[in-house]
């Protein structure tokens, strides 16, 4: 049982009282009855195991944590899983949640296609034929990513060649009702040519083929990236807590 002041079942009653937030539109997977609840200005939601996060929210950080900390101590929630939260600062989860990994980032989205970029016409969707490639260079440029083949999460793989080389790549996470641009990733020796803003504007390109929306996720730090993803139009911006409970 979920203790907040309205309890939510299923995905159209959280979308609905999330006012169907891209984030929210993102994370709940159509087909799916999650579980959800509202208190005071914060809405939150429990995920099935194969998402990755075992649940997250949008809204004020203080009811959020209330609730999730509630569910902890129940047992619902068990240390290793994570949940992604409204922005806050980890002092604010001492004695609350005990947390092992705490990450800030942006969730960014768009609702326009990018202006077009130089090399963009050479972004190819790539086949599992690839993956060895892909892996390569994931953990040479991107090894803390968690996108990677074989992920259940991965829709797709998309890339840029040079040759027999794939020397950028990126993942198709496009599992709810807005694109998703995951694990986006440039060889160490092929950065600062462009190939980071091909890659990004043309996958955008072809997830809006399919979605009205397209977003990625960033971390806060990475103001090079930050200021790429502006440049290409993903002015949407929801602040974000990931933590790993301890």
């Amino acid at each position: 049982m979920i203790i907040a002041d309205q309890v939510l079942e299923g995905r159209d009653a959280i979308l609905a009282a999330a006012d169907h937030h891209p984030y929210a539109r993102h994370s709940l997977w159509p087909g799916e009855q999650p579980r959800g609840w509202r208190r005071d200005d914060a809405v939150g939601w429990l995920l099935p195991a194969e998402h990755g996060p075992a649940g997250g929210a949008i809204g004020a950080p203080g009811p959020a944590v209330d609730v999730f900390a509630d569910l902890v101590a129940r047992g619902v929630l068990r240390p290793g899983q994570w949940l992604h939260l409204p922005r806050l600062d980890p002092a604010a989860l001492a004695g609350r949640l005990a947390v092992a990994r705490h990450d800030e980032w942006d969730f960014l989205w768009t609702v326009a296609a990018p202006p077009r970029q130089p090399g963009e016409e050479g972004v190819v969707r790539l086949t599992e034929a690839d993956h060895p490639a892909l892996t390569a260079l994931i953990d040479e440029a991107f090894p803390t990513t968690t996108s990677r083949p074989g992920d259940p999460r991965v829709v797709a793989w998309y890339g840029i060649r040079d040759g027999d080389r794939i020397v950028a790549c990126g993942a198709d996470r496009s599992r709810g009702d807005v694109g998703f641009l995951a694990g986006l990733t440039v060889a160490t020796d092929r950065r600062g040519r462009g190939l980071g803003a091909a890659l990004t504007a043309g996958m955008t390109r072809a997830l809006f083929a399919r979605h009205d929306t397209v977003a990625l996720g960033v971390y806060t730090v990475n103001a090079g990236a930050i200021r790429l993803y502006r440049r290409l139009g993903f002015t949407g911006t929801l602040t974000r807590s990931s933590v790993h409970l301890a």
